[in-house]
C-alpha cells in the first residue's frame, strides 16, 4: 500500500476508534504533517467579486456550496476587487477620494456569501485580488501605487480594518484574511505583459505587519495570510517571525498551467505544446523539478510557517491528459507536507464544472458538465 493511502486508512481508523481531533483539523491532516500551522484546507476559489466591474462577476449558488461540502471539501477563497464594494463613477478613472467611499450594501452582500459558505462548513479566505494601488492583472487604472505611495498603503490598511471589524465575530475556523493577491513590482501597471519582479522584502514586511495590526485590533485571534512574493512564487523570509501564514501557487511551470492563456501569451499560437514529463521550450520538466520548486515552501513549513496553496490548476487549453498527470504530482508533493490547496475556480475555465475543455468526456450533473476525472483526482488528495 502506498504511504499516502496507508496514512489515510490509519487516520480514518483512529477516527472510528474515537481518537479526538481538535479544531478544523482531521486525523488525516495531522498525520501528513505535524509542522504546518495551517490546516490542510481543500477547495476552490469563488469568482463572484473577482472583476472590478459589477456586471462581470459569476454567481455562486447554494448548490455549488452544497456540492463542495458533499464531495468533502472544506475551503473557499474569495478573491475580491475593491472597486466592487466602493461607490465611484465607473465612467472615469477612480480617485483616492473614491477609494474609502465604502458601499455598505455591497459589503453586506459579500458578508452574506461568507456566512452562506460558513453554513456549509466551508472556511472562507477573504482576499484582496485588487487592492488600492495594486493588482497583478492590468486593465483598470489605479490612482496610486501600493508599493510606492504611503496614501495607497494607508487606504490598504483601512480596507483591512473595515473587513476585520465586519467579521470580528467569526473565528479562525470560519474566516482568514489573505492580504493581497500575488504581489510583485511591474514596470508598467497598465501593461499585463511588462516585466515583473519581487517586492523588496523589508517593504513587504512593513505592509504586512501594519495590515496585521489593523486586522488584529478588532479580533486578536483573526488569522492573516500573505501571498508569496514575486507573483506568489517565493516564500517571504522577512515575515517568518510574524504570526502570518503564507500562500503559494500551483502553476509551475506556466507552460502547462497557462497554455495558450491570452493574459499570459502575447501570441497564444506561440505557446509551446505542453507535455508531462518531458521537454517544453528546450527545458526538461519532471517531478524532480517540481520538488525543487516547492523545496523553499517545504522549508518554510519546517521552520514553523503555516503554508497553503491558494490557487492552482490549468486553463482549459492544456491537454487534459497532460493536466492530470502534472497535477497529480503537484498535489502529491503538497499533500506529503500537509499543504492544502484551492483550485482557481469551481465552475469555469479551470474548474470541475463547465470548464469548456474540448478533450473531456463530461458527465451530466444537474444540467452542468462535470469533469469526473478531475473531481476524482482532487478527492484523492
Amino acid at each position: 500500500m502506498k504511504r499516502r493511502n496507508f496514512i489515510r486508512t490509519l487516520g480514518m481508523g483512529m477516527i472510528a476508534a474515537g481518537v479526538g481531533v481538535t479544531g478544523s483539523a482531521t486525523a488525516e491532516n495531522l498525520f501528513y504533517s505535524t509542522k504546518n500551522k495551517l490546516p490542510r484546507w481543500r477547495g476552490f476559489n469563488l469568482l463572484d467579486y473577482f472583476s472590478p466591474y459589477r456586471e462581470a462577476g459569476s454567481v455562486t449558488t447554494d448548490e455549488d456550496l452544497k456540492w463542495m461540502a458533499d464531495w468533502g471539501f472544506d475551503f473557499v477563497r474569495l478573491p475580491i476587487a475593491y472597486p466592487r464594494y466602493i461607490i465611484f463613477d465607473p465612467s472615469r478613472d477612480i480617485t483616492p477620494d473614491d477609494v474609502l467611499h465604502f458601499d455598505e450594501k455591497e459589503i453586506d452582500n459579500i458578508q452574506s456569501l461568507v456566512e452562506k459558505a460558513n453554513g456549509y462548513g466551508l472556511h472562507v479566505s477573504l482576499n484582496l485580488h485588487r487592492a488600492p494601488g495594486f493588482c497583478v492583472n492590468a486593465g483598470f487604472n489605479e490612482p496610486y501605487n501600493l508599493w510606492k505611495d504611503k496614501e495607497a498603503q494607508e487606504a490598504f490598511y483601512e480596507h483591512w480594518s473595515m473587513w476585520a471589524k465586519r467579521f470580528k465575530h467569526l473565528s479562525p475556523r470560519e474566516i482568514s484574511f489573505d492580504l493581497v493577491n500575488e504581489p510583485c513590482l511591474r514596470e508598467d501597471m497598465n501593461d499585463q505583459h511588462s516585466q515583473r519582479g519581487p517586492v523588496p522584502g523589508q517593504l513587504y514586511r512593513e505592509v504586512a505587519q501594519k495590515s496585521l495590526n489593523a486586522i488584529r485590533q478588532h479580533n486578536p485571534q483573526h488569522l492573516v495570510i500573505a501571498d508569496g512574493n514575486n507573483v506568489g512564487n517565493d516564500p517571504i523570509p522577512e515575515i517568518f517571525d510574524l504570526d502570518i501564514g503564507q500562500s503559494c501557487r500551483g502553476y509551475y511551470p506556466h507552460y502547462i498551467s497557462h497554455y495558450r492563456a491570452p493574459w499570459v501569451w502575447k501570441n497564444p499560437d506561440e505557446a509551446p505544446k505542453p507535455v508531462w514529463p518531458g521537454v517544453i521550450d528546450g527545458k526538461y520538466f519532471n517531478r524532480k523539478i517540481l520538488e525543487e520548486f516547492y523545496a523553499p515552501w517545504i522549508d518554510a513549513v519546517n521552520k514553523g510557517v503555516g503554508v497553503h496553496c491558494g490557487e492552482c490548476g490549468c486553463w482549459k487549453e492544456t491537454p487534459h491528459e497532460v493536466f492530470l498527470a502534472w497535477f497529480e504530482d503537484v498535489l502529491d508533493i503538497l499533500t506529503q507536507h500537509g499543504i492544502g490547496y484551492a483550485l482557481w475556480n469551481f465552475r469555469g475555465d479551470f474548474g470541475i464544472l463547465d470548464s469548456g475543455r474540448k478533450d473531456v468526456k463530461y458527465e451530466d450533473w444537474y444540467g452542468h458538465r462535470l469533469d469526473r476525472e478531475l473531481l476524482t483526482l482532487l478527492r484523492k488528495y
